[in-house]
């Protein structure tokens, strides 16, 4: 595994930040650097934007403009009301929010790439939106549906948070009591000012409330979703990579996870295995720099006009 040293700066050095509004009452807060197609890099639970400050700033000077947002809820994106069907929050309200983010700041078309709960809005994003997803990269994840169709025994032992967040109604006070007890943030593994951006989100009860409701909605809305384009026959157009941490339960739980995204593709399933713990971005940062860039690198049909600050 590559580690830095922790940085002291909050967020990504060089990088321009904002608040774009991508919907009535929702705005995504987040920051962008560099020149060339465009990359949107979408982050996992429950983490912000600020989990890239190692990556994007090496995807930017590999030739790209990079796009790295707060999903809905986290971070410092808006966080509306819950609603009883979990709609709100649900991966296609997220992707609908990250295409019109990027038609905000002027990408026609983007590759992007997703960790962990941002995996499922990436693929949504391809799914929901073909014509604007030039690439992707699916980051220690598989689709929603398969993983739960394949939740036996070892599953709930490993992933037994799925369901406490997601069907749970004591998860928000719980994790509310102490949430720096319950995520155990690591400063000396993430960068200060990656872990300040992070704990600063965590303290807000609304945070934890969405994240709450992202886990509700991936088990109802977004299995439903997805069950819906696969009888549908509807698959992803745009050239995919699964991307895995060797030292995560990926390959334990999926054999070959790249096996289970190639039935959801019309082209063949590319493979890249980090060096890491789970979280890739922030434990082998060079690597995954590396990995993006090189299922990236050919994607220059992208066309975007200058990026446009909202402050």
């Amino acid at each position: 595994m590559d580690r830095e040293p922790p940085r002291d700066d909050q967020g990504i050095p060089g990088f321009d930040e904002w608040d774009v509004p991508v919907a009535p009452g929702i705005a995504l807060h987040g920051r962008s650097g560099g020149s060339g197609p465009a990359v949107l890099l979408l982050h996992g639970h429950p983490r912000t934007h600020a989990t890239w400050h190692r990556v994007a700033p090496a995807l930017a000077a590999a030739g790209h403009t990079v796009v790295c947002p707060d999903l809905r809820g986290y971070g410092r994106s808006s966080k509306p009301e819950p609603d009883p069907g979990h709609e709100v929050y649900c991966d296609r309200a997220m992707a609908a929010d990250a295409v019109a983010l990027m038609a905000a700041l002027g990408h026609e078309t983007f590759a992007v790439a997703g960790h962990d709960r941002g995996c499922y809005v990436a693929y949504r994003c391809a799914l929901d939106a073909p014509d604007r997803v030039t690439a992707l990269a699916v980051c220690d994840g598989v689709p929603i549906l398969e993983a739960l169709e394949r939740a036996d025994a070892g599953f709930a032992e490993r992933w037994w948070h799925w369901f406490f967040l997601g069907a749970s109604p004591h998860a928000e006070r719980v994790i509310t009591a102490d949430p720096l007890a319950w995520y155990r943030p690591d400063e000396a593994c993430m960068g200060t000012g990656n872990y300040r951006d992070l704990v600063a989100a965590l303290a807000d009860p609304r945070t934890v409330r969405a994240m709450v409701e992202d886990y509700r909605a991936g088990l109802t809305v977004d299995r439903a979703n997805d069950a819906a384009d696969r009888e549908a026959g509807r698959r992803i157009a745009a050239p995919t990579v699964a991307v895995w941490s060797r030292h995560d339960d990926m390959p334990l739980l999926y054999g070959d996870p790249a096996a289970v995204w190639a039935p959801w593709c019309e082209r063949p399933v590319g493979t890249a295995v980090i060096d890491s713990g789970h979280h890739m971005a922030e434990e082998a940062p060079e690597q995954t720099a590396a990995a993006l860039a090189a299922c990236f690198g050919g994607q220059g049909r992208g066309r975007s006009r200058s990026t446009t600050s909202h402050r």
